[in-house]
């Protein structure tokens, strides 16, 4: 029966250790995804103040082209 009980204590310390290995693992991808949600939120911000600047250069061109007469074609 001993022999029974350590085996099952063996089995379960090896279970444990891989749930500790797991939990690690699953921190380390929280982090690292945590990381790439904050780098997209940038790029986002980025592009939209690109689109910003953009719709302010088409504004400007426009009053250019009508300053100097110019027809769109």
């Amino acid at each position: 029966m001993s022999e029974h009980t350590d085996l099952v204590l063996e089995h379960l310390r090896a279970i444990r250790a891989e749930l500790g290995a797991l939990r690690e693992d699953v921190r380390e991808i929280k982090l690292r995804l945590g990381h790439v949600e904050t780098e997209l939120a940038h790029v986002h911000s980025v592009l939209a103040e690109q689109s910003v600047r953009m719709d302010r250069m088409g504004t400007r061109i426009e009053r250019i082209e009508k300053r100097l007469e110019i027809l769109p074609v």
